[in-house]
């Protein structure tokens, strides 16, 4: 009866993304396919956070399957897709933004997940004894503030907030990502919510010095 079980698992198993890739290379269509729909919703939620504009993301996502199509030959089986995959996604968004004049707000106080039943925003990171905006969050001057703080982070810190917080990639996988040192990656969260956490304090309390005169 065991025996039995252990096949069927085996039968019904999802073929993992580096098969997806070789198969697709061994000329099955379908199976890029299945690997785009197995990334479209975690892939396009990064790079909308990234580059904070709907539309860009969904371009870039694009653009970045079409990249791994054309690379798809060069990639190393014996390593896993989703760290290149997300590679290949933060150059191209880098490239976007660059070449564009201005982005669109995305909202700060919306929620992603980090995992099942672990869901987490930007206003999740500032320190406790820091004072929470709570129902204020959902004021317009509130959320416009925030995302000010974000659009100013320099691009290597918000990156690896990202990657960190909100897809909870390991700091070797990151690192791998950005072409960077273990120890970079973890300085420049650390330095990430700190810059954060400093530029809200001021902003909140610069509101709040408003909001009495």
């Amino acid at each position: 009866m065991a025996e039995i079980s252990v096949k069927h698992a085996d039968e019904t198993a999802q073929p993992d993304d580096s098969e997806l890739l070789r198969r697709y290379l061994d000329g099955d269509a379908d199976s890029f396919a299945a690997l785009m729909e197995r990334y479209r919703k975690e892939l396009y939620n990064f790079l909308v956070r990234f580059t904070g504009d709907a539309a860009l993301a969904e371009d870039v996502f694009q653009e970045a399957f079409l990249q791994l199509h054309i690379s798809a030959g060069a990639f190393d089986s014996s390593r896993r897709l989703k760290p290149w995959l997300f590679t290949i996604a933060a150059n191209k968004a880098r490239d976007a933004m660059r070449s564009r004049w201005r982005r669109q707000a995305a909202p700060l106080d919306a929620t992603v997940g980090r995992g099942e039943g672990d869901r987490i925003s930007y206003a999740d990171l500032m320190p406790a004894q820091i004072p929470s905006p709570d129902d204020a969050m959902m004021n317009l001057e509130i959320r416009q503030a925030v995302q000010k703080i974000v659009d100013k982070m320099p691009e290597n810190l918000r990156v690896v907030l990202l990657l960190s917080y909100f897809h909870d990639f390991p700091y070797k996988e990151i690192a791998d990502i950005l072409n960077v040192p273990l120890g970079t990656v973890k300085s420049r969260l650390h330095a990430a919510v700190r810059h954060f956490a400093k530029a809200w304090k001021a902003t909140a309390e610069a509101i709040g010095d408003e909001r009495e005169t």
